[in-house]
């Protein structure tokens, strides 16, 4: 039988019906009827987390996989993820998970507690946990639970998301989260047309959100057609610069996949135009993913180089840490790295 647990994040509605309010979609969900990502069901007006203790991973990975380059470079961390998701990308590398899956495969994935979580993850001596895979905000009342007892063991918590959290959310696991990855997937008709009927504007805020109360990398993935002309590039550029021009942006390479495998793959040209645009709308630190392109972490003062960083090896050379800060060993311009 499913094993469920009340969630948190809803409110209750007449007629048995419920608002979920784990993200923006704010889903009105009838009684018996599960919300978009198919794993929040309402049942006789209460609704229900039904992949809660049902983590699909307990994976070693490098934090630059995530991909974060500024935060705790060279290290490694646990990762773990559910099934669902509050997207509909037709690019989805993790479709199988996220989209296409029943509710039988839930009942039969085997448990997994916070706790256990924790002390699997000590066990493997590594720096942290990584919600991964699929969105953690459609899980948030398992990510939060194992986030807490994780900060207690002196782990770090990162998040890799679509950026489409709830304000709900985003007040709850703030106090626990160390960084966040949030993909910025394209323009107002990429994420209507392709990623399942999302507001962009929704993701934008929480870019800038996020920023102000943790650690932030943004990754667009470009597309070929749909999400790769000038005006696109230049767009996601100028915003993130308007927040900070320090953020690191991270532009990968999109490979043939799912429902769009009929698309080629990103011309290496087309990654490098786009950190040519970042660069010239003043971003400081530009990154390209998912090829064999140079990845180095570099000071934009003095062009010194920072972190080496080859596959997922990495080495740090040309930075120290001074009062608390950490800075280019050459000419001490502070550097937003997270050692």
């Amino acid at each position: 039988m499913l094993q469920m647990k009340e969630a948190i994040f809803y409110e209750k509605l007449k007629d048995k019906k419920v608002k979920c309010t784990a993200c923006n979609r704010y889903c009105i969900i009838p009684k018996n009827s599960a919300g978009f990502c198919r794993v929040r069901k309402n049942l006789e007006g209460k609704l229900f987390l039904l992949v809660y203790n049902k983590t699909l991973t307990l994976t070693v990975d490098p934090i630059e996989k995530k991909p974060f380059y500024h935060f705790k470079p060279g290290s490694v961390c646990n990762s773990i993820s559910t099934f669902g998701c509050n997207f509909a990308c037709k690019h989805c590398q993790n479709y199988s998970i996220s989209q296409e899956f029943l509710e039988s495969q839930i009942e039969g994935t085997e448990e997994t507690t916070s706790k256990e979580i924790i002390e699997d993850t000590r066990a493997k001596a590594v720096g942290g946990i990584s919600y991964t895979y699929t969105e953690p905000t459609i899980f948030a009342e398992y990510a939060l639970d194992t986030m807490k007892l994780a900060k207690k063991a002196g782990l770090y918590n990162v998040w890799v998301s679509n950026g489409y959290t709830s304000k709900e959310v985003f007040k709850k696991i703030i106090p626990y989260l160390d960084a966040i990855n949030i993909d910025l997937k394209g323009n107002k008709d990429f994420y209507l047309k392709v990623c399942g009927g999302i507001d962009i504007e929704k993701v934008k805020e929480n870019i800038e959100k996020f920023s102000q109360k943790t650690h932030v990398e943004v990754t667009n993935l470009i597309i070929p057609g749909f999400n790769d002309s000038e005006r696109d590039l230049n767009d996601i550029c100028k915003f993130i610069a308007s927040i900070n021009s320090e953020i690191p942006l991270h532009f990968s390479r999109f490979f043939p996949y799912y429902k769009m495998n009929a698309v080629s793959a990103t011309p290496i040209e087309t990654l490098q135009k786009a950190k040519e645009i970042a660069k010239k709308n003043g971003l400081k630190y530009v990154y390209v993913g998912n090829t064999q392109e140079e990845s180095n972490t570099y000071c934009p003062k003095c062009n010194n180089l920072l972190i080496e960083r080859k596959g997922y090896s990495t080495f740090q050379l040309g930075l120290k840490q001074k009062q608390n800060k950490v800075l280019c060993k050459k000419c001490e311009n502070r550097v937003p790295i997270i050692l």
